[in-house]
């Protein structure tokens, strides 16, 4: 019996990864800006998931369950990194010349600015921007995933856009309006 159970986790676990590994992966990949990083962490995502899946009960979607584990796998690893050292790569990672993944290294230059303007603001601004805003998750979907009350994401999602917005024009980024 244990075998059929952990033979029908482990087809549960490949189906989850084929259809969101990649949101995954670049939701990770914006938090962090590390490309070898975020696929380390995108497979200790899946990896806790496994070891957790017993206690998933369904209240919220798989996809919002695989974004929670992997928000907490991504500051995890912020957390155990010196504050220092995390600065350092969060720099090196902006100037490195390393190639990005293709999603990222066919932005355009707004795009990029975007990206470096998101790695500059707080943290907790950058996860609710990029789950809203970038991956387009419900403000239910976002408190979900955050574990936030859907105020805190409005409230917090307002201050965020306006501290990228201010980030943005700090770094020399000029939108025209026409």
């Amino acid at each position: 019996m244990y075998n059929v159970q952990e033979e029908k986790a482990k087809e549960k676990l490949k189906e989850w990864y084929h259809q969101y590994s990649d949101d995954i992966f670049r939701y990770i990949l914006l938090m962090i800006g590390d490309h070898e990083r975020a696929k380390d962490l995108t497979h200790d995502t899946f990896l806790k998931a496994y070891h957790s899946l017993s206690s998933f009960k369904g209240e919220t979607s798989d996809k919002n369950w695989l974004y929670r584990i992997a928000r907490n796998v991504t500051i995890d690893d912020m957390r155990k990194r010196k504050p220092l050292r995390y600065l350092l790569d969060s720099f090196a990672s902006l100037t490195s010349q390393d190639p990005l993944p293709e999603n990222v290294a066919q932005l355009g230059e707004r795009e990029e600015e975007l990206y470096r303007a998101l790695q500059a603001i707080k943290r907790s601004y950058r996860e609710v921007i990029i789950l809203r805003k970038i991956k387009e998750l419900t403000i239910k979907e976002t408190a979900e995933v955050l574990n936030w009350s859907e105020n805190k994401v409005k409230v917090t999602l307002f201050r965020g856009l306006e501290a990228l917005k201010k980030q943005m024009i700090k770094e020399g980024y000029k939108h025209e309006t026409y």
